[in-house]
């Protein structure tokens, strides 16, 4: 089943929205907000509804571009392959933040997302930031 990640900004670009994961895998660590595409949904769709869920951010708070996608031909656990879909926007206005799978806090857009130490994932986090702030949210207001 494909999954999403999503970039929350503030409205400055200087944060990013992070959750600290309670379960496996990464439990404890910093990753993206996100989840499952269900079957049969559209994949945009996906990626705002899993927002809402798990922040209380909606459509009219941010817009959502799908920025990359990473393609994963195997599982580790065997299964078959799913597609990443990572999507960023920037906070039109101050949203209450709010969600009850993970806690959630304002991480620096600044911070060395390649510390496996502190963030979830491979590495494509340092990718994913550093390719919107450069590529994607540039010349955005």
């Amino acid at each position: 089943m494909d999954s999403n990640v999503i970039l929350v900004f503030d409205r400055e670009k200087k944060n990013i929205l992070m959750c600290r994961r309670k379960k496996p895998p990464y439990q404890g660590l910093l990753n993206l907000v996100g989840g499952k595409v269900e079957p049969g949904e559209e994949r945009e769709h996906a990626a705002y509804r899993e927002l809402r869920e798990e922040t209380a951010i909606t459509r009219e708070d941010i817009t959502l571009d799908n920025i990359v996608n990473f393609t994963y031909p195997h599982k580790s656990d065997g299964t078959e392959a799913y597609i990443l879909e990572c999507y960023a926007g920037v906070l039109k206005r101050d949203v209450d933040i709010r969600g009850d799978e993970n806690e959630l806090l304002w991480i620096s857009a600044g911070e060395d997302f390649t510390d496996s130490s502190r963030f979830a994932g491979v590495g494509n986090i340092a990718h994913m930031v550093k390719y919107a702030l450069e590529e994607i949210l540039t010349d955005r207001a």
